[in-house]
């Protein structure tokens, strides 16, 4: 790398690398943060103690931070001693996609798009879909099975334990063009989220005009504009099931929903503007 040129580590990388101070000496540094490290659900205390060190080392060497969302950046102000003046808010881009028409069979379609690792609060969408046995739905869930083995373990098992094998379908990860088909072809997008980042699956769900059923976790209730989703609180069952039966037992609220969607999905920023934005981060590093 020549020397003086900013330099972006991607935060998945940089929040482990306290030694990161060493590079400063010769280029600036620029931190992209998707979520901190240390708020990852599946870790144990000592884990996320140890996470959050290394990445308040590292950001501290960072010239300038980018993140992915207006709760991200106060969370890097609060929990780790970023000055706002060294943070740029980058939102994730979604380019025009078309509106899901919605199922016309009587048939709810479910979809939960997000890899099976403990964060993703699939234990707890099982736990409340098992409890909606008198209504008419099927679930999808698309994501990764591989990066957490127990916690794919533990999703099958609860679908056996509970009876769910012929209303839940999960697909482990899906190519993008398939991801689109499933946006298309569902009524409601669920995500039992314990913490995100930004929330790109949910982003996708808003521009195909999907209701939203998730959490207030993170930086959720930015990503989802206020009335046009139902959030619950975090690791709530029973407030999650709730917001489930009202979506799949009114067609009606699904369509109101589903309208406020499409004039939300128009809000929401382009990858040219993220682009643009993030150069704009770049070029603002002296």
């Amino acid at each position: 790398m020549p020397a003086g040129c900013p330099t972006v580590l991607d935060g998945l990388a940089f929040g482990a690398l306290p030694e990161a101070g060493a590079l400063r000496s010769r280029a600036p540094l620029i931190a992209l943060v998707h979520q901190p490290l240390a708020l990852d659900p599946g870790l144990d205390t000592t884990q996320a103690d140890t996470f959050r060190k290394t990445e308040r080392a590292a950001l501290a060497a960072a010239a300038r931070v980018v993140v992915t969302s207006e709760a991200t950046a106060r969370i890097m102000v609060a929990d780790y001693d970023v000055s706002s003046q060294r943070i740029s808010v980058v939102r994730p881009g979604n380019d025009p996609v078309p509106p899901a028409p919605g199922s016309n069979d009587g048939v709810v379609r479910l979809l939960s798009v997000g890899s099976v690792v403990p964060g993703k609060g699939y234990d707890l969408l099982i736990a409340a879909v098992a409890t909606l046995a008198d209504m008419p739905w099927r679930l999808t869930i698309a994501g990764d099975r591989t990066r957490n083995p127990a916690a794919a373990a533990q999703l099958d098992a609860d679908i056996v334990a509970h009876g769910l094998g012929d209303r839940v379908a999960v697909l482990g990860a899906v190519p993008p063009e398939a991801i689109i088909g499933l946006y298309l072809a569902s009524d409601v997008f669920v995500l039992a989220s314990r913490f995100e980042g930004y929330g790109m699956a949910l982003a996708e769900a808003i521009a195909h005009g999907l209701p939203v059923v998730s959490t207030r976790a993170g930086a959720i209730p930015d990503t989802v504009p206020a009335g046009t989703g139902l959030l619950v609180p975090t690791d709530d069952v029973a407030a999650l099931t709730q917001a489930l039966r009202r979506l799949i037992s009114d067609s009606a609220e699904r369509r109101r929903l589903r309208h406020e969607r499409r004039a939300a999905a128009a809000q929401l920023p382009t990858w040219r503007e993220s682009a643009r934005l993030f150069a704009g981060a770049i070029e603002a590093v002296d």
